[in-house]
């Protein structure tokens, strides 16, 4: 499925990262280990390159690899680009000090509580999860990501997935966004950092 949203020309969802990552950049820490979680066309892992971060990203799509690498070479970044299923993805315990996670809510309830374990398993002490997504309500603009409401993020949910972190901001918000075709118009937002206690 994947491959074929990636297919047609151009970037689906743009070449420039996520305003979320962009607003939080001053959390980013030049030499820091970063992990892009099912990073796509390599909007967000580029950004995090050019901001002088140690970037590994994964995504299932052979296509959108492709693409990720052409704008990684362009922009003149470096770039760990792994094709991999994020549910076959060994979360190596501590080793990333930065973990982005933004629009992955493509995963059902059992299988996102899997993904977030990992991602907190990989984290490093200290580590930040920046995590930016879609709450219920966005499936009622149609702007963009998946027609499941089961899928989206709540702050109740984020709250309980990662309470056992320090949460630094968790926020919910309706904002017009800009992304490529995928993701343009009023959308529901909500932003999660935290830190690995």
């Amino acid at each position: 499925m994947w491959n074929e949203r990636y297919a047609a020309p151009g970037y689906l969802f743009g070449t420039e990262p996520a305003a979320f990552l962009k607003n939080n950049a001053n959390y980013l820490t030049p030499g820091a280990r970063a992990l892009a979680v099912a990073d796509g066309e390599g909007r967000n892992s580029v950004f995090l390159a050019e901001n002088g971060l140690e970037v590994t990203a994964m995504d299932s799509s052979e296509v959108a690899l492709e693409k990720a690498r052409d704008l990684a070479s362009g922009r003149g970044v470096d770039v760990d680009f792994r094709l991999a299923d994020i549910m076959a993805w060994d979360w190596t315990p501590e080793a990333y000090d930065v973990v982005v996670a933004i629009f992955i809510q493509f995963a059902p309830p059992a299988e996102r509580a899997k993904v977030f374990e990992g991602v907190k398993q990989t984290l490093k002490p200290g580590g930040l999860i920046l995590l930016h997504g879609y709450r219920p309500e966005q499936v009622d603009y149609g702007t963009g990501g998946p027609p499941q409401r089961e899928n989206m993020y709540t702050e109740d949910l984020l709250h309980d997935a990662f309470g056992d972190m320090e949460i630094l901001r968790l926020e919910a918000y309706d904002r017009e966004i800009e992304e490529g075709e995928g993701h343009a118009g009023m959308s529901a937002l909500i932003d999660l950092i935290a830190r690995k206690q």
